[in-house]
């Protein structure tokens, strides 16, 4: 068992030896996978951070979610002015799904439109949405600073407004807005909150360019609408969003009397959906990156079997030498089998730590949220190190099969 040891260890000292001496060619042999595996380890980074991204933005809406919202109107030629969606929904048809629906945790309606907000001479371009508390939590949406409003306050129509954090840096600066005044369009409210960011949705909108004010207040005073344009409804449980939607679905159906063959007045958006999609994109991502790293990897690997192969040439002569003084064929195998694994080892880690080092600065210095893939890389480092131990059998095998009386004749 020593004598084993001891063995290793001489090959070990020996391959690092006659690797050192060709520094060129021992770096040319190793830029390859160097390279390949540093872009890949980018490449992951991008993609996790991307489908995290992704899926920030579809949570942002709220969590377990359906949105039911007005479908386009049907074009009716002769007639000039025309509304863009159907105008059936209602504040009931949240009530009777949160009633009859055993599936769904809350319900709640909301209405939605573009308009100006205005403070002393500022203006800003920005949306408004009304909805009720039970809206709030659904969407989670949260007040950091001041408050949400309350239940008497949404039942009194008060004029009070929650900001997000976009509009009210756009209509205050750095000026706490708390209790100030407001308008949206030709109406004053009082500013009794800024809300918790919440980033941008699947759509590109910017969730926290906002004004909240209380449902009844946005239909009566802001819009004048008797109708509602979406229905927000939260699933007990994220698997059972499917059967939600069938569930609500036919609950609306029976309520605006809709008749076989004819155009739903509503389209509803599942969550779920839109987190299948994602995940789908994501997996392909995954298996293309899969496939740049195997060709990577190919590509790395073929220049250290070129390397190796040219060196297994160039040392006839020592290799009849070692058989001479009693070098077995085992030992010849075990020292190219060490110095493929060595070259491929050093690449890997190498590439590792460059691909590491980009990704990082990537993050910290670039507009990009890439995550670092620790994980890739411990397997990246892993893959190299067994790509050179199967390379190196083929050079291996042909080194040791070297007869000691030729090598010496051909050296």
């Amino acid at each position: 068992m020593i004598r084993k040891q001891h063995r290793l260890r001489r090959n070990l000292v020996l391959s690092f030896q006659l690797l050192a001496a060709h520094r060129l060619r021992t770096a040319l042999s190793v830029s390859g996978l160097l390279t390949g595996v540093a872009a890949v380890l980018v490449m992951v980074a991008v993609g996790r951070g991307a489908e995290r991204r992704v899926l920030d933005r579809v949570l942002a809406m709220g969590t377990d979610l359906l949105v039911i919202s007005a479908a386009p109107a049907p074009r009716l030629t002769g007639r000039q002015r025309q509304v863009a969606t159907t105008t059936t929904l209602r504040t009931q048809d949240a009530t009777a799904i949160a009633l009859e629906s055993a599936l769904a945790l809350r319900a709640a309606p909301a209405v939605n439109a573009a308009i100006v907000a205005r403070h002393a001479d500022r203006n800003a371009n920005t949306s408004v949405l009304g909805t009720t508390q039970d809206g709030l939590r659904i969407r989670g949406v949260v007040a950091q600073t001041g408050r949400a409003f309350d239940e008497s306050e949404a039942r009194e129509q008060r004029r009070v407004a929650l900001l997000g954090p976009t509009l009210a840096h756009n209509l205050f600066g750095a000026t706490d807005p708390i209790g100030l005044e407001i308008r949206l369009g030709r109406v004053p409210f009082e500013v009794i909150g800024v809300l918790r960011p919440r980033g941008v949705d699947v759509g590109g909108t910017d969730l926290d360019n906002v004004a909240v004010i209380p449902l009844a207040t946005a239909m009566r005073r802001v819009l004048n609408i008797p109708y509602v344009h979406t229905l927000y409804v939260q699933a007990r449980s994220s698997r059972q969003l499917d059967a939600l939607e069938r569930e609500v679905r036919d609950i609306l159906l029976q309520r605006h009397h809709a008749r076989a063959g004819s155009v739903q007045p509503f389209t509803i958006r599942n969550q779920a959906v839109l987190l299948r999609t994602e995940r789908a994109a994501a997996q392909a991502m995954n298996r293309l990156i899969v496939g740049v790293a195997l060709l990577a990897l190919l590509v790395g690997g073929i220049g250290i079997l070129a390397v190796m192969l040219m060196s297994v040439r160039e040392r006839v002569h020592e290799i009849g030498l070692r058989r001479a003084l009693g070098a077995r064929q085992k030992d010849i195998q075990l020292q190219f089998l060490l110095e493929s694994a060595f070259l491929a080892t050093a690449g890997g880690t190498a590439g590792v730590i460059l691909g590491l080092l980009a990704a990082t600065a990537a993050s910290l210095l670039g507009p990009w949220n890439l995550i670092v893939p620790w994980n890739a890389a411990g397997l990246g480092l892993l893959c190299s190190s067994l790509l050179g131990l199967l390379i190196g059998v083929v050079p291996a095998a042909r080194a040791a099969r070297l007869q000691p009386v030729d090598a010496l004749r051909a050296g």
